[in-house]
Order: structure tokens, then sequence, then C-alpha cells
């Protein structure tokens, strides 16, 4: 037991022990629930596992969440439709319905709609993650990622940059141009050189024939004459916030949006002159896609 002369002293640890106790029963229904999504998640059945009167428990979600209880689950089953709709071929509209717990296609497609912006048949053929992730808006996710990001400061870099112009979905023809120099080169090897992205363009804005995403990979020398068309590039140093995602880089835009519609204005912080880059930690296909780690470095002044 802990003994304090001081009631005042005493009073605002008892409190700090309980908002640690809340925090850590709250964080285990979230746990739960993500790792539940097709079984019980009612608030009677929530409020067991978190030790908590049904009443009480109702408001105590609400209030650490910033949403009701079965609003969240709606949104935590929608958001694994959204993503079964766009990996999985055979996953069909109806399919995806009955998985988010839903009556009827319709109702299910209803809901879909209020939350991403998009009929879930339209986003299962044209899945558009950035804009998506920028109407997903779940205050204790945007709350949890932002309190992950870090201010470090980034060595300037030197790299060996394929600049890939055209639609995104090209992209991947070009990463494999890059990696076919970078086995024939040896200038760049993967094992003990770091892998970058530079998207120069938002693609949600910029014409998909205008789209810029550089692929680079570290150098120590002079990126030899070759008929890549790779070429040499430094990646500037200096303060940058990073934040680390996991999962395939298609939803990359899950962790992104946050940063500049949650933390960026409110964090005293100014963006420098120079476009986001991701420093990629993962290799495929040794680590599945949605095993991913990426880190995503924002340029700060």
């Amino acid at each position: 037991m802990r003994m304090s002369h001081n009631p005042n002293i005493q009073a605002m640890q008892d409190h700090v022990d309980a908002i640690r106790t809340y925090t850590k029963r709250l964080n285990a229904v979230l746990t739960h629930i993500e790792m539940n999504l097709e079984g019980d998640l009612s608030v009677e059945a929530l409020s067991r596992i978190a030790n908590f009167s049904k009443f009480h428990f109702h408001r105590q979600f609400a209030a650490f969440v910033g949403l009701p209880v079965a609003r969240y689950v709606q949104l935590m089953r929608l958001r694994r439709a959204a993503h079964r709709l766009a990996s999985r071929e055979s996953c069909t509209v109806l399919d995806a319905a009955f998985d988010a717990g839903f009556d009827s296609p319709e109702a299910f497609s209803r809901a879909f709609k209020r939350a991403f912006g998009t009929p879930p048949s339209a986003f299962r053929q044209h899945p558009n993650w950035h804009i998506w992730s920028a109407t997903f808006v779940v205050p204790y996710l945007s709350r949890k990622l932002t309190m992950q990001i870090q201010i470090v400061d980034f060595s300037e870099t030197r790299v060996a940059a394929l600049q890939h112009r055209g639609p995104t979905g090209l992209v991947n023809e070009s990463v494999r141009k890059f990696v076919e120099w970078r086995k024939q080169s040896g200038q760049s090897p993967v094992a003990s050189s770091r892998t970058f992205g530079i998207p120069w363009h938002n693609p949600d804005t910029t014409p998909a024939d205008a789209f810029r995403f550089d692929i680079c990979g570290e150098i120590t020398e002079p990126v030899a004459s070759n008929h890549y068309g790779i070429r040499e590039l430094v990646i500037p140093g200096g303060r940058c916030a990073v934040i680390r995602h996991t999962g395939s880089t298609d939803h990359v835009g899950e962790t992104i949006y946050p940063i500049y519609r949650d933390w960026l204005p409110t964090s005293g912080e100014e963006l420098r002159d120079h476009p986001l880059f991701f420093h990629y930690l993962s290799v495929f296909p040794e680590t599945p896609h949605d095993q991913w780690q990426t880190n995503i470095y924002i340029p700060l002044v």
C-alpha cells in the first residue's frame, strides 16, 4: 500500500491509477473487437470483458473512442469488408454484407456508401484507398496513430532513383525494372542498402499520366551509366515527423491522412518544401504485403 502525507498528491495518484485501469480495460475491449469481428460484439458482451456495468461501459467507451459502441463495431466490420472486396476476387458484395453482419446487401450498401462515399460494388471495381482513408474517420484510430508520431533528424542520403511517370497501377512494373538494375549493377544491394519511395504528386489530385513516383535505393558511389534510366538523387536531411505503417502500401493512406488531417494543424509544426517519402523496412515476397513495415517521413521546417 502506498502512503502519502499529502492528500492532494494521493488524490492525484489515485486519479492517474484510475485512468490507467480504464485505459487497460478499454484497450482489451478494442483488441477483442478487432480479433472477433464475426462474434457477439453487443454492449452486454463487451461490458463483461471490460468488467463494467453495461451503462457505465457505454459511456466510458464513447468517451474513450469518440464513437458509440455499435457505430464503432459497424465501422470496423465495414473496414474489413472494404479490404476483402478489394483484395479477394472471390468476395462478392453479398459475401461482404453477411461477413459484416448485415441482413441484406441493400442495407450493407447503404451503410458502406454513408461511411466511405462510394457504393461497395464501385469500390470493388476501383478501390481508391486515398479517398477512402480521407473519409474514414474514427477518432480513436486517428488519435492512436498521431500519438505514435516521432520527430527525428533524417541524415542526407544519396540514392539511385528510377522515375515512374504514369498511373499508380503501373508502379509495380517500374519497381521490377529497378530491382533488375539493382541485381545487375550490384550498386545498391538490398541486404545492406535502404529502399525508399518518393511520391512527388498526390494521386487523388493529379492526372494519371502526370503522376510521378521515384523508386530509390541507397548508394555509396556514383551511379554508373546504364540503360535503365537510373540516376542519382539526394534525399535532403532535416527534421521529419515519422510514423510506422503496417500492412500493404495500397492502404498507406490510412496512416498518412490522419497526420495532415489531425496531427499537423495542432502540432505547431510547418511542412518543408519537399514531398513525404517512404522507407521500406520489408521485402516482398519474403514478407507478405499485409505484414509489411514502412516508415513514412514528413519533412518539417
